[in-house]
């Protein structure tokens, strides 16, 4: 059974950082895409950033030049670093990792990780 297992998540101050774990165990296949997703309180879940098998990124606007997306294939985990926190970087962050059993590609969730900003 497919596990992510999410960690790093807490409570710092505006201008803090924090960095942000998804360790991917029981599946079968490859790792695809990975990435975060985040839903602050009374909001929609949003992209966040993505990284491709290849190492290819994609950020959206809010993260660009702030947060930092990689992963380590051997670990098969996937991190967040985030600098220059802002309150409205509040909310529950979420992995996604899409995996590889040709022909099948399914994508599974993490529980998410609190990330608290304070200004």
């Amino acid at each position: 059974q497919v596990q992510l297992v999410e960690s790093g998540g807490g409570s710092v101050q505006s201008g803090g950082s924090l960095r942000l774990s998804c360790a991917a165990a029981g599946f079968i296949g490859s790792i695809d895409d990975m990435g975060w997703y985040r839903q602050a309180p009374g909001k929609q879940r949003e992209f966040v950033a993505t990284i491709t098998s290849g190492g290819r990124s994609n950020y959206a606007d809010s993260a660009k030049g702030r947060f930092t997306i990689s992963r380590d294939d051997v670990e098969n985990t996937v991190y967040l670093q985030m600098n220059s926190l802002k309150p409205e970087d509040t909310a529950v962050y979420y992995c996604k990792v899409v995996f590889n059993s040709s022909p099948y590609r399914t994508a599974s969730w993490g529980k998410g990780t609190l990330v608290t900003v304070s200004s």
